[in-house]
């Protein structure tokens, strides 16, 4: 148990029809030094209790905001009266938006911690008859002060007071009251913070789109229907507003080695079977090598010269003749393609593209590009050649915009 001692403090508040506000903001951006880590982190700074005691939060994942929301004064309390605390431990639904695609996802957030400062009219000594201030603090509440969490909230191990203020912290795994129950008549009482702990669950980066992912969730303070009940006090603002911005980074990088974007078209083995022998080839093709970085949906597809009905063509210039390249990719492991299979020779044409899925953070991984003339075309071009080479650009399209 930790515990401190701070100077004399007094909160009187009044009630007010206004709100506070708190961004909540997370940031996913692939790591390479862990591609198999593919969550969201939380860019909030910690105010409150986890910037206080932040191996506490780290252990269990949570964060902490400490609000300037007062509840109270209420007063006179009688002796056995309570004095209850309760907050949405629930997982809630957040429905957060692109703001550039309108694409959605879900988040979901509970309140897994809950803490103040109470402040007391008297001193916890004076109240008691006490001589020793966190004596006065124990008895007031029938021996336990409130580092002391009561049923349905548990013990943080954390405790701050003064001669008549105490600053505590509870976990909150489940809804229900938590209530302390005063030993002694206090003439008033009030809370001066709202400090509270969140939980989150993100969706999974790797099927977003880049851009941020914006929704908000609100919680009121009072009325019968508020969602956080504090002593049963009016609170100096009337909601709390936590607003969700999901900022996804993507990567989508390719790296053609030095001279791969001059593809020469051969026969398997080379031209010594036609050279030397005089078997003309039967087909032509040259495969690429190319590193990728993908953390997204990705899509690929073909831009031509010269088109040839969905595909590429390549043509002597001087003959007109003229003939398809066939194009398809294979995609290293932790790509798929739309149906979730393994990348294997999947081809490429200008019509439609063809769309992949990371499964996990792919790092500057191989890939290949075929190419490849069919035995029908490449009889064409034997057949109607002229010593003079069939030329034909042919641009591979990698695009993140799915």
């Amino acid at each position: 148990m930790k515990m401190s001692m701070y100077g004399l403090a007094l909160a009187l508040v009044a009630p007010s029809a206004l709100g506070f506000n708190q961004e909540i903001r997370a940031r996913f951006t692939p790591d390479p030094s862990q591609p198999q880590k593919n969550v969201f982190i939380n860019q909030t700074p910690n105010s409150g209790y986890c910037a206080t005691y932040p191996d506490e939060c780290r252990m269990n994942e949570t964060f902490s905001i400490r609000a300037p929301i007062n509840f109270g004064p209420k007063g006179p309390m009688l002796p056995m009266a309570g004095v209850s605390i309760r907050v949405p431990a629930y997982w809630r639904q957040i429905t957060v938006t692109n703001s550039d695609t309108l694409e959605t996802e879900i988040v979901e957030v509970r309140i897994s911690g809950i803490g103040s400062n109470y402040v007391l009219s008297n001193t916890a000594a004076s109240l008691t008859g006490e001589t020793d201030i966190l004596e006065g603090h124990r008895k007031l509440w029938g021996g336990l002060s409130w580092v002391y969490a009561p049923a349905n909230c548990l013990y943080s191990g954390v405790g701050a007071y003064g001669p008549n203020t105490y600053r505590f912290f509870w976990k909150t795994p489940s809804e229900g009251d938590c209530t302390k129950v005063t030993s002694f008549r206090i003439p008033f009482m009030s809370f001066d913070t709202l400090d509270f702990a969140y939980e989150l669950r993100t969706p999974n980066p790797l099927g977003m789109s880049s851009g941020l992912y914006t929704g908000s969730i609100n919680y009121l303070l009072n009325g019968a229907a508020r969602d956080f009940n504090i002593g049963d006090m009016v609170a100096n603002d009337s909601n709390l507003t936590l607003d969700f911005v999901l900022d996804v980074q993507h990567t989508l990088k390719v790296d053609i080695p030095p001279g791969g974007n001059h593809i020469v078209l051969e026969p398997q083995g080379g031209w010594s079977s036609w050279l030397d022998q005089g078997r003309p080839p039967t087909r032509l093709l040259r495969d690429q090598t190319f590193l990728i970085s993908a953390s997204s949906r990705f899509k690929m597809s073909l831009e031509c010269e010269l088109d040839l009905t969905d595909g590429c063509g390549i043509i002597d210039r001087e003959s007109g003749y003229a003939g398809l390249v066939n194009v398809s990719v294979s995609l290293p492991h932790g790509l798929t393609d739309s149906g979730g299979k393994p990348a294997m020779r999947v081809p490429l044409n200008r019509e439609d593209s063809a769309t992949f899925q990371p499964g996990v953070y792919v790092d500057r991984k191989p890939g290949t590009l075929h190419f490849d003339v069919a035995e029908r075309e490449t009889a064409f071009f034997v057949r109607n050649s002229k010593g003079r080479p069939y030329k034909g650009n042919i641009t591979v399209i990698w695009d993140s915009e799915v």
